[in-house]
């Protein structure tokens, strides 16, 4: 089999790299993890942390949202009271993110599909196909039953609302605390938990099925799996994958956008390229050229 030939320059700036590798690809494998949305601002530290949770703070000493979100709350209560602020602040008030946009424009010149470990709503806020994506660690404005009992999930964003405004003293009212339609235990947010797991919905499925049809008729050729802000608190949801994907199609290219450095497989390093610069700064530089080429519209 006759290998196919890359012609990306090297000594380029990330920009021009990105704008590169996306024009050349036959197709794109996008992995998006936290970083992504942190370089749009939607951190779950400082400011935008301390500004809406000073309270839980004060009270239990977190250091960031993520973490917080993930505690055992002694009252359930207690819990909603922070979930529904969660929620509304990361999922139902989350503005547009720039470089969700921005990216959406370029690959939507290729064949593509996105797999994410975030949960907010970015993908939805910029205007996804949303058949080309894949939420595999669940979505903030769902619900599920606490005790497993079925795989339907729910959302209600004016219940939600409500718990935000009527909360008092880290509380909401226990009448609007929700209970599963099927058995009555406590609901709980549809997220992925090291311990737990998560509710797989008949959705979920539908999501991971069109993920994993599209990376069986893209195992050849040139494709690129993109890695956009994925640290590795997580790696088997889609680092790991990538790099068993390059592996096996030696005319791929794993391409990593981190301000952190991850280590890279030596057997896999000539296929990559790693993107240090700010995540935000490089997506808007390579759609720019790619605007001015005449290859994305303006």
């Amino acid at each position: 089999m006759t290998m196919s030939t890359w012609n990306i320059k090297t000594n380029t700036s990330d920009e021009e790299t990105l704008a590169e590798l996306i024009k050349e690809a036959d197709a794109v494998v996008v992995g998006i993890g936290a970083g992504m949305s942190a370089s749009d601002g939607f951190t779950y530290v400082g400011d935008r942390f301390k500004k809406n949770f000073p309270d839980f703070i004060e009270k239990y000493g977190f250091f960031d949202m993520l973490q917080a979100s993930l505690f055992d709350f002694p009252t359930t209560e207690e819990y909603w009271a922070f979930q529904s602020r969660f929620v509304k602040l990361n999922y139902l008030d989350q503005p547009v993110g720039k470089s969700y946009t921005l990216l959406r424009e370029m690959l939507e010149e290729k064949p593509y599909f996105v797999i994410t470990t975030n949960a907010d709503n970015a993908f939805y806020k910029a205007d996804y196909n949303m058949d080309k994506v894949f939420y595999y660690q669940g979505e903030y404005a769902l619900m599920q039953c606490s005790q497993f009992c079925h795989n339907d999930t729910y959302r209600d964003d004016e219940m939600m609302l409500k718990m935000v405004e009527q909360q008092e003293d880290m509380k909401v009212p226990y009448e609007l605390i929700p209970f599963c339609p099927k058995c009555n235990a406590k609901m709980e947010i549809n997220k992925r938990n090291a311990e737990k797991g998560m509710v797989e919905s008949p959705h979920f499925f539908e999501q991971k099925e069109r993920y994993e049809t599209f990376l069986n008729e893209h195992q050849t050729g040139k494709v690129i799996y993109l890695e956009i802000g994925v640290g590795y608190t997580t790696p088997q949801f889609i680092k790991h994958p990538f790099w068993r994907f390059t592996r096996n199609n030696p005319d791929a290219k794993f391409v990593t956008m981190n301000q952190k450095a991850y280590r890279i497989p030596n057997d896999i390093k000539p296929q990559s390229i790693t993107l240090t610069d700010d995540i935000q700064k490089t997506i808007v530089g390579a759609n720019q050229i790619l605007k001015e080429q005449n290859y994305v519209s303006n």
